[in-house]
């Protein structure tokens, strides 16, 4: 066989790897290919992996006695994978047991599995154009749908794109009456297949004055499953995290306004929309205590606790809005997903990927939760 003939073999096979540059320190600025993705059963062996002790760091601070319910004493937060530039939009893949989460500066979506460790699983995850520009580029927030499908928050592209089984990618929402999206940040389902969204300008190279922004205001939207896309709020200065109570019968939403760094309640009528909230926890004196960070991803757990990437670390807030306590990885954290059985919480916090085993178990792994908020 030509030389010729094996290049173009050899090519075909890697195609569906997506190539993203590994670097822990000043890592190249490449320039974007299509987009590629290579589910990760064609990856990683299916041999069982070599068991592995992870260092630990950070500690858990304990403010009230019902954190003991949540997060067993003694428990330690383990270091899996570092070397990012700011991590973010972590997910559980259980088909394939592997998190997904987003590298938001390096434009790439990284999959990482237990005994294995990351690799590359898309790139360029957020941003296609071969124009340079600056600003957050690639992908943020991310999720499944109710098929498991990878569902993507895209910084650069300014929309949100579903992952198909192909591995291309399907565009569900770009526009909100003619003007395209800021940089959509964090999303959620609920059972109905409604998709709730956040769309902060910190995609965009110069935020709120950047001349590109087509919209007056930073928004909290609704995807409804025909393709209809409705403003739910038009006044939160920052949305930035977003997430629902066990029933679904909430919407929470963060702020990171340094002037009013706050999580939002909304309750959520059977239509899909909300009505007027209330501020359920106010992230402002933490900050006046010094600790690093605002209000940015966040989960809920069956029993409708909070658990919120804010100041000092992840923030787990019982359901009235009092602190119970913080998970400090001694990193700025920017989210947190539930993985393995449901009770494992995945943390991504500047450029580590870290995890901590707790009591309690995420809303999305107790299925008839969501049922009963339709019935």
């Amino acid at each position: 066989m030509k030389k010729s003939a094996l290049k173009w073999i050899s090519l075909g096979l890697g195609a569906g790897l997506a190539l993203a540059a590994w670097s822990a320190e000043n890592p190249p600025i490449r320039q974007p290919k299509p987009a590629k993705a290579a589910p990760g059963k064609k990856y990683f062996p299916k041999a069982a992996p070599a068991k592995k002790v992870y260092p630990t760091f950070g500690s858990v601070e304990r403010l009230d006695p019902a954190l003991d319910a949540l997060i067993a004493p003694g428990t330690k937060i383990e270091k899996l994978a570092g070397g990012f530039q700011w991590a973010e939009g972590p997910v559980w893949e259980p088909k394939s047991g592997t998190l997904l989460f987003s590298d938001v500066p390096r434009n790439v979506i990284f999959q990482w599995k237990e005994g294995y460790g990351t690799r590359d699983f898309l790139y360029p995850s957020g941003y296609t154009s071969s124009i340079p520009r600056g600003g957050g580029l690639g992908a943020n927030g991310l999720t499944l749908d109710a098929q498991g499908r990878l569902v993507i928050c895209q910084h650069g592209n300014r929309q949100i794109v579903r992952l198909e089984r192909n591995g291309k990618l399907t565009v569900l929402a770009r526009y909100y009456k003619g003007r395209r999206f800021n940089s959509p940040n964090d999303l959620v389902y609920d059972a109905r297949g409604n998709l709730y969204f956040t769309d902060p300008p910190y995609g965009l190279e110069k935020g709120d004055q950047d001349p590109a922004k087509e919209l007056v205001f930073n928004g909290l939207f609704l995807l409804r499953p025909g393709g209809e896309v409705v403003a739910l709020r038009k006044d939160l200065t920052y949305p930035n995290g977003v997430a629902l109570s066990p029933h679904q019968k909430v919407l929470y939403v963060t702020v990171s306004d340094p002037a009013k760094p706050v999580v939002m309640a909304y309750p959520i009528r059977k239509d899909g929309l909300l009505d007027p909230g209330a501020v359920i926890f106010d992230a402002k004196p933490l900050g006046a205590k010094g600790w690093r960070g605002l209000p940015d991803g966040i989960k809920t757990d069956k029993d409708g606790n909070l658990f919120v990437a804010g100041p000092g670390g992840v923030l787990v807030i019982s359901p009235l809005g009092k602190l119970l306590g913080v998970i400090r990885p001694g990193v700025r954290v920017s989210n947190c997903a539930w993985g393995d059985d449901g009770s494992t919480l995945y943390i991504t916090g500047t450029s580590y990927l870290c995890r901590i085993e707790t009591r309690t178990v995420g809303r999305e792994f107790v299925p008839k939760l969501a049922k009963e908020r339709w019935e």
